[in-house]
């Protein structure tokens, strides 16, 4: 990488590291917030890694760290034969005024007033939620179906390895809990969640996702499935417009309809949601997104098109939910940042989950919500379950203080890894109707392309046949009249449920039955 004298390019002096902390990650977030706030425009050239660690007095390796991650993220890109450039930019969302830091949490007060209403007196505003004929129509209709129960097989969606959970360190540290409790925890607990595992959570965010964030601003959840219906249950009113992926995540849509909203699915093209569509959605304030692994199509959201969506959420003073659920599996540098650590002006509610690193029964999820509205979502939260059961909640503070969450993360990224790399070892080439695989850089499924709902009808029963459970891409997809419907047809495969001799049998029988 050829280089100039930093004086012309880029003076690093603004930059200060703390020696005694991870400085590619410092680094990384100095030059990703430079990039947002305009110090560094749009491109403009960056040092070569070895001047750019020269002039910090940091190894290169600590700078062609920081330089990946900003590769992979979008803000920077390199040009063959003549060095790294900060990328070309939606202008309109960096301007200063948009990514102002004056405010510490990086949130903005300001509130819809129907939130506000609902905000100042919560009770009143639940009493007055009778159940009519409208509301139960809902409820009949947005019912959940069951999810697949029994032990985990090939290729069941959204279970992770959890075969290779330590339960000896679990149980160790549950037993530690309940032989000497203490007493104040036997008691009705904060409805916001245990105080101690509300701080790990927003470390283990500040140092694995870059997000400003405090404990203050979370709540823990009955899973990310609760995170998502509190948003519904207090951001939509009755026929309000909600935007959502399609395909999408089902179960979403379904809590987003129950809560009275006019939803509408909105296309994912090879960069995410379709913010121009989103745009002509004249009576759309909230847009539900999978951004770092579309589910289930498997589109990482790109950068340009995460600040084009903070763009309208900014400008509509609308919401945008934020679901997390498998973003600790990366499979090629550290997990992106997600849009929460875009946003600045707390318009991004982030649902996260327990349930893709341990197992899905544990039902421990939590919200990170903008300081406004973390009252009322407890409230409301109150009003369902009171709060989380307690042991769980400490033992996984515990669990996440001694350094076994990390260790497991990293543990269950690399099994991962392992096993989509058998699935794709081992899967049955030439199936009438199949398209090719897609490449995966991310996630716990990939969603394989065919031909015809009809076809995709057909190897879906064929495998349940064979003891394999595959999902059908089609049942993804809102019923709208657009795209065709031949053009909604695939295969949806979770890759990590199993060990890797289990895929290779399991992939062995479908291709005897695909190819009958």
């Amino acid at each position: 990488m050829a280089s100039e004298p930093l004086s012309l390019s880029f003076n690093p002096a603004g930059i200060e590291l703390d020696r005694r902390q991870g400085l590619s990650r410092q680094l990384y977030q100095a030059l990703r917030l430079r990039v947002l706030d305009g110090r560094l425009a749009s491109g403009m050239r960056l040092p070569a890694s070895r001047d750019l660690a020269a002039a910090l007095g940091i190894s290169r390796n600590s700078v062609v760290r920081a330089y990946d991650q900003l590769y992979a993220e979008g803000f920077i890109e390199g040009r063959v034969g003549d060095g790294t450039y900060v990328a070309q930019l939606p202008q309109a969302s960096l301007s200063a005024e948009k990514f102002s830091t004056k405010i510490s949490t990086g949130f903005s007060t300001g509130l819809p007033t129907a939130l506000s209403t609902k905000c100042e007196d919560l009770p009143g505003y639940l009493s007055s939620k009778v159940i009519h004929s409208a509301a139960l129509e809902r409820v009949t209709k947005n019912h959940l179906p069951m999810p697949p129960s029994g032990p985990p097989k090939a290729f069941r969606v959204g279970v992770p390895a959890f075969d290779l959970f330590p339960f000896e360190v679990w149980a160790k540290l549950n037993a530690g809990f309940w032989r000497k409790p203490d007493l104040d925890q036997l008691c009705y607990g904060d409805p916001a969640g245990d105080a101690r595992l509300r701080g790990m959570i927003a470390a283990y965010l500040r140092s694995s996702r870059g997000m400003q964030c405090t404990a203050e601003q979370i709540v823990i959840t009955s899973g990310a499935q609760q995170g998502i219906s509190l948003c519904a249950q207090l951001l939509v009113e009755p026929g309000d417009g909600v935007a959502i992926e399609n395909p999408g995540y089902r179960a979403a849509g379904h809590a987003f309809a129950l809560a009275g909203a006019n939803l509408h699915g909105v296309a994912v093209d090879s960069e995410g949601i379709d913010c121009g569509e989103l745009e002509r959605l004249g009576d759309c304030r909230l847009a539900y997104v999978t951004p770092s692994h579309q589910y289930p199509s498997g589109v990482v959201m790109s950068l340009a098109r995460r600040l084009e969506l903070l763009a309208w959420a900014e400008r509509t003073r609308g919401w945008i939910v934020e679901d997390d659920y498998d973003g600790e599996y990366r499979y090629s540098g550290a997990p992106l940042a997600p849009l929460a650590a875009l946003d600045r002006q707390g318009r991004v509610l982030y649902v996260g989950t327990f349930g893709k690193v341990a197992f899905p029964a544990l039902r421990l999820g939590y919200l990170v919500l903008p300081a406004g509205l973390v009252q009322a979502f407890a409230q409301r939260r109150a009003v369902d379950v009171r709060h989380s059961e307690v042991s769980t909640q400490a033992v996984m503070a515990e669990f996440m203080a001694a350094g076994h969450f990390q260790r497991h993360i990293r543990r269950m990224r690399r099994a991962a890894l392992n096993r989509l790399n058998c699935l794709l070892a081992h899967w049955p080439a030439g199936i009438r109707g199949v398209g090719p695989l897609p490449d995966v850089m991310a996630g716990l499924h990939l969603t394989v392309p065919v031909d015809s709902v009809a076809r995709e009808r057909e190897l879906v029963e064929k495998a349940r046949s064979a003891g394999v459970e595959v999902n059908g891409l089609s049942g993804y997809w809102l019923p709208d009249p657009s795209p065709p419907a031949d053009r909604r047809a695939g295969l949806v495969l979770g890759f990590a449920a199993v060990p890797e001799p289990a895929i290779a049998a399991a992939l062995a029988r479908l291709g005897t039955v695909w190819r009958d």
